[in-house]
């Protein structure tokens, strides 16, 4: 009632003001938090302006269209509810023009003690679970609905929007699509579904009185660690999982896009996220390995290279779950039709985001009626019509053009290998020479130089970039594509691109991808909040989106047998056994 109270105080003194800005409200004492919901009261009155002031995110530190390097914007941790900023700056500069322009607060070796202690007050049991409060489950109902609320506001999807864009430049279609998806689960999320989640189940026991039940429990003190291409959908999604399940997490995301989270965690602030619950903390990789040896928190989540999953998953002894990268794979089935969407999908696939998502098309495999047909032409045509200016090509932060460029040196080198389009360096741009600038590529191979040991491991690198192996294959030849993979060490995301039922109970028979489409329309990206998206073939494999994907990640099973008798009336002490 004390909300709406401030509310109708607002409508009077609003009646009576003739002004048209709305400073007038700084009179009243209100927090942000109920500053938005009397806005949103307000809007049934001053229409489309109010509705402008309802989302014009007061949570927010930054003004996204003013972020350059004479306002860089500011990065900063939070620990055990506080806000902070070490004494050391990291300074990052703009991927489109090498200018300084975000400032992150880093944490060194010396200054995690904070952090430490923060999360070893989390006790195993968690901060919530079935017989402890269990109010909190109805908590984060009411936070993901009114998070879903004010992020689906026009103005805030816009912010969030650029926001992505101005850290890792991509189209604004694709970095929109980050914010519908992180908006719609976190109103799968809304009401009762968080209890729903930890949903439990019993059994019949053996006599009177004794009856099992089945628990999800939380681990208690648990970390995530994201990585920079979807810097709000992975770590905004893993986070609140964590949560839903009664967890207290750290969150470490890339520092070259932290900043998102850093404004997303305010929002959650604003909509009623206890500032205890969650730990920021930016470092670089030494520093925060150190801090999970010292922390020892009793589950990880990590979503990145291979190369560091594997040094983590002995580091932490296996406590830990992985969504690491993937050399995901496309196979065209031997039924040609609809030409023209097929090339639109392999496209998107391959080099939206310039190819930076773990579910990117890496290889391609085409039936020979498909290499018969127009596609190659159509994707050579789609690809030159990226361009830098609308970010539909753009920045690579993790690969040099130098790399890109020499990778695909070594494949050409590979008989019968050839450059289907691509393989140059972006021209006029200011991309700093610290990142990669290339326009997308494809490289054709033989399907049976593939195969060769001395040529596997190379073709099947992983160029987190616009880059792609194309090859073809005959009909009888669908065994050396399931030879190759089999192969393959990482199973994320896969396609099978045909209608033939036969041939795609084969292929989805005989491989392992943890998210597979199958069907004409077929991709291999995509990850919409409505299904699971997760590698397979590894018990460390996590998922995210779903609720069997944040049960698996984010919580235990915990059976409680009851026994309460009565002991039968005539029971006697039995002989020793």
């Amino acid at each position: 009632m004390y909300r709406f109270g401030i509310g109708r105080e607002i409508i009077r003194a609003r009646a009576t003001s003739p002004r048209t800005d709305l400073k007038w409200l700084s009179s009243f004492n209100v927090s942000r938090g109920e500053f938005y919901w009397v806005c949103v009261a307000l809007c049934d009155i001053d229409g489309i302006a109010c509705l402008r002031l309802a989302s014009s995110l007061s949570f927010a530190t930054v003004e996204v269209d003013e972020i350059s390097g004479s306002r860089p914007a500011e990065v900063h941790n939070l620990v055990q509810g506080k806000w902070f900023t070490p004494s050391s700056w990291n300074t990052l500069v703009d991927p489109l023009n090498g200018e300084p322009f975000v400032k992150v607060s880093e944490v060194d070796e010396s200054g995690i003690e904070p952090f430490v202690k923060s999360l070893s007050c989390c006790p195993k049991h968690g901060l919530h679970n079935p017989f402890k409060n269990p109010e909190r489950y109805l908590l984060y109902g009411d936070i993901s609905a009114k998070a879903a609320h004010l992020l689906g506001q026009p103005e805030a999807t816009h912010f969030f929007t650029k926001l992505i864009q101005r850290v890792v430049p991509k189209s604004y279609q694709q970095a929109q699509g980050e914010v519908n998806v992180t908006q719609k689960f976190l109103e799968n999320f809304s009401g009762d579904q968080v209890r729903f989640l930890a949903r439990s189940f019993a059994v019949p026991g053996n006599h009177l009185g004794q009856q099992s039940h089945g628990f999800r429990w939380p681990y208690g003190p648990v970390a995530i660690i994201a990585p920079f291409n979807f810097p709000l959908e992975i770590p905004a999604l893993q986070l609140m999982g964590a949560l839903y399940m009664g967890n207290k997490p750290i969150l470490k995301v890339d520092s070259k896009v932290s900043l998102v989270m850093d404004q997303m965690i305010r929002l959650l602030h604003a909509c009623g996220l206890p500032l205890e619950d969650v730990d920021i903390i930016n470092s670089d990789g030494k520093t925060m390995n150190k801090f999970l040896m010292e922390a020892n928190p009793r589950m990880t989540l990590f979503t990145g290279s291979s190369r560091v999953a594997e040094k983590l998953a002995v580091d932490l002894k296996g406590r830990i779950k992985l969504e690491d990268a993937g050399f995901d794979w496309k196979i065209l089935g031997p039924d040609v039709q609809e030409v023209d969407y097929v090339a639109w999908v392999c496209d998107q696939d391959a080099y939206a985001c310039s190819g930076q998502k773990c579910s990117a098309q890496s290889i391609l495999f085409m039936h020979e009626n498909w290499a018969a047909s127009s596609l190659l032409p159509k994707l050579k045509e789609l690809a030159e019509r990226r361009k830098l200016e609308d970010l539909t090509i753009g920045p690579v932060l993790t690969f040099t053009t130098e790399a890109m460029l020499e990778h695909k040196n070594k494949l050409l080198e590979i008989p019968g290998a050839k450059l289907l389009f691509g393989g140059e360096a972006l021209e006029k741009h200011t991309i700093p020479a610290v990142y990669g600038a290339i326009k997308p590529t494809a490289i054709y191979v033989p399907l049976e130089e593939i195969l060769k040991d001395k040529n596997y491991e190379l073709v099947t690198r992983e160029i987190f970039g616009p880059f792609q192996i194309v090859t073809d294959y005959k009909a009888n030849q669908i065994p050396l594509v399931l030879d190759a993979l089999e192969k393959m060490h990482a199973h994320l995301t896969a396609a099978v691109v045909s209608n033939d039922a036969n041939f795609l109970q084969d292929v989805i028979g005989k491989s392992v991808n943890g998210t597979t489409y199958a069907g004409l329309r077929a991709r291999t990206t995509g990850a919409p909040q409505n299904h699971w998206f997760g590698p397979a073939g590894d018990p460390r494999g996590a998922g995210i989106g779903t609720p069997e994907a944040i049960k698996l990640v984010w919580s235990c099973h915990r059976e409680i047998i009851y026994d309460v008798g009565p002991v039968p009336h005539h029971w006697k002490i039995p002989p020793s056994t």
